[in-house]
Order: C-alpha cells, then structure tokens, then sequence
C-alpha cells in the first residue's frame, strides 16, 4: 500500500487529484491537506511514499515545504502542481529534490505517469539503502587491536577525499574489506564501486576489461562494449592484485590517473571519466619495479596513501572477536542455533600459525561449528582444527 499525501489550498483541484488516484489503484492510500502547515506536521508524524504539493498556497508555500522536509525525510518524492504563472519556480524546485511537476488543470495519463514513476522511484531508493545495510554488514571489519584501529583511524581521515589508495598486505588479511569501508565513508557512496581481480583476467583480456572495446579490434569483438573504468565513471574501481597487471595495461591506467580520460581497445576516441582508484597487492612493488614487472610512476600515481593490512599473526587478540563475528554469521547464513565456543578452544586457536589470514580462521571456524559439539571445546579443535 502507497501512501500518498495531497497538499493543494484549492479544494476543487485537491478532489479531483485524490479521486483520481484514488480510483487508480486499490494500492494508493491517499491522504489531504489544504495547505503548507499542516501538510508539513503530516508528514512529520507519519510517513508517506509520495507528495503532491502545490507552491502557491497561504502559509506556506511549497517550495517551503519541499525544503523542510527534504531535510528530514529526503527519500520521500515530492511532485509539485504549478499554476501558469509557477512554471519557472516549478523548474527551480527540482534543483531542490523535486521528482518533477505538473500544471493545473492536471492532465490525467502525465499525472497517473508521474505518480507511478515516482513511487517506482522511491523504492528503488529504499531497496538500495537496505541493499548497503547488507553491504556494510559483509564489510565489517571486526577487531579492537591497535593495529586494526589504526586502520579505522586512515579510513575516517582518508575516506571523504578523493585521495588514491594503495592497500597491501597478504592474502587473506582483509584488504578489499579496507577498500569498501573506504568507499562506503566517501562522498561517492551512493555510486558505483566495482571491483577488478586483475590477478584473475588473462593478460591479454585485461584492457578490454578495465578500458572496454569497439567492434572488430579483435576477433571475439563482436560489438562495442564498455570497460570497467567507465562503468565505474562518478564512483570508485577497486583494482584487487594490481602487481599482476601485465606493463601495458600499466601505461593505460597510468594515462587514466593522469589525464582522467581512455579511449577503449581498437579506438582513438577518448572518453572521460570521474573515477577514484584504490588498488591492493600482496607482492612488494618496489621489488617489482626493480624487476621491471612495474612502472614506478604508476606506483607513486596510486600510493598517495598507503594502508598496510597486518597478517592475523600480528593481531592475535581480534581472533575471539573474529570467531563470535563467524559463528554468529555462519549460524545466520545455515539457519542453525549460534554455537559457542569454549575458553579453551580459543585460547588453543589463539596459538595457531595462521597462513592464510582471517580467510583461513572463516574456515576453520566453519569447520568446528559443523562437526563440533553444542560448546566447540579443546577437544574438537584438537580433532578437527589440526594444522
């Protein structure tokens, strides 16, 4: 059920507009107001899918109304009615959050469209900010160590600039959580953040991958196609392994930072972008470059800030924390009772030689959680965590 508030002072054009959409769909849950004030304390007390709100009203106006409540409830899609005379103030309040306009008389398809449009819209808006509670819920780091708050303490600083990051650390520490976190805090949350496994594309499909391709520049071109720094274009591209991007692929994502444009494989056509870039790896770039595997320019293009992610050896007093945080989520992700896990146990687990970071303790933890007892004991990571 929608619900829709109507707040017009003319009360001929305000019944008309709730018969209409009331008659339109069992669906729409249409509520009235004859002017600005009380629409205003309205939607302070409840909460509405859609406003239809007129701007010449006594009181207060809409475009008043429009600011006020985009303050508090900005999802919230206003539709303002104007009169001849209002068009250009109309136009004006879209600067402001408005999701369009229409004209008196109303004219039934374009305002039934309108309606639909922006109810459409607006749960597309609430969808995508449950979809980023999700999100941020996968991406949590977990962790209290001064290693790990020295972190945090990057991110919040480095996170609303547009400063370029380069993340390392080995495989397995949580290097890509870093670069979400980042992300996530940044004036460009709300756009695209995508990520490229450049370890994971064949050498010679990595270009077509990050800068895209036209028609015909190689065999399997069978129509033009986008690359991953365009589809990226206002947000972030999180470029995962950049140590194994082969040299030239190197040179263009060298031309993109500097120049902050591409042109795609098989065209001289160049297309800008608005991109941020973290990368990550886990090999030694400066080893790198003096093995000729990597462009020292791109290194210092791309390391204006550097996070070194510790391995799990360095922060062991997280790993209690870390094994909570899998149970609970393992026991939400199988739809099972949430098992605890002995003093013992974790202080046994504590001791490990972990190799393969918090990827290994995820598993390992799995692992207990499914043939261990009700309490995980010493025992069972005795019999079943073995090393």
């Amino acid at each position: 059920m929608s619900k829709i508030l109507v707040i017009e002072d003319e009360a001929a054009i305000r019944r008309v507009l709730v018969k209409i959409l009331s008659e339109e769909s069992d669906s729409y849950q249409v509520q009235e107001s004859e002017d600005g004030v009380k629409g205003l304390e309205l939607l302070k007390k409840e909460d509405f899918d859609l406003v239809l709100c007129d701007i010449k009203m006594p009181k207060m106006d809409g475009v008043e109304v429009l600011e006020s409540v985009k303050k508090i409830k900005p999802e919230i899609p206003f539709i303002m009615i104007s009169g001849h005379g209002d068009l250009d103030t109309a136009v004006n309040t879209m600067r402001l959050g408005a999701f369009d306009y229409i004209s008196k008389p109303p004219d039934l398809n374009r305002l039934l469209t309108t309606v639909r449009n922006a109810l459409d819209r607006k749960e597309l808006v609430v969808e995508n900010k449950i979809l980023k509670k999700k999100v941020s819920k996968n991406y949590e780091m977990i962790g209290d160590s001064s290693e790990i708050n020295t972190i945090k303490d990057i991110i919040e600083k480095v996170a609303p600039t547009d400063a370029r990051v380069l993340i390392t650390g080995s495989n397995g520490t949580g290097k890509e959580l870093v670069a979400h976190w980042l992300h996530q805090k940044s004036p460009r949350s709300s756009s695209p953040f995508i990520e490229v496994n450049c370890a994971a594309i064949p050498s010679e499909l990595i270009e077509s991958e990050l800068f895209g391709h036209v028609k015909g520049a190689f065999t399997s071109a069978v129509k033009d196609r986008a690359g991953k720094f365009e589809a990226a274009n206002k947000g972030t591209i999180f470029l995962d392994e950049i140590g194994d991007m082969s040299l030239s692929a190197q040179a263009k994502v060298l031309r993109v930072l500097q120049e902050n444009k591409l042109s795609r494989v098989g065209s001289d056509k160049d297309i800008k972008v608005d991109v941020r870039v973290f990368a990550a790896t886990n090999k030694d770039l400066k080893k790198e470059i003096a093995d000729g595997n990597f462009r020292e320019d791109l290194y210092h293009r791309l390391a204006v800030i550097l996070i070194k992610v510790p391995a799990l050896n360095d922060r062991r007093n997280d790993i209690p924390l870390l094994i909570n945080h899998f149970a609970k989520k393992i026991a939400q992700e199988q739809g099972t009772a949430l098992k605890t896990f002995s003093d013992k146990a974790i202080e046994l687990l504590k001791g490990y030689d972990w190799t393969g970071n918090i990827r290994e303790l995820r598993n390992v933890v799995e692992r207990l959680i499914i043939l261990g007892g009700k309490e995980v004991s010493e025992e069972d990571v005795k019999l079943f965590a073995s090393k």
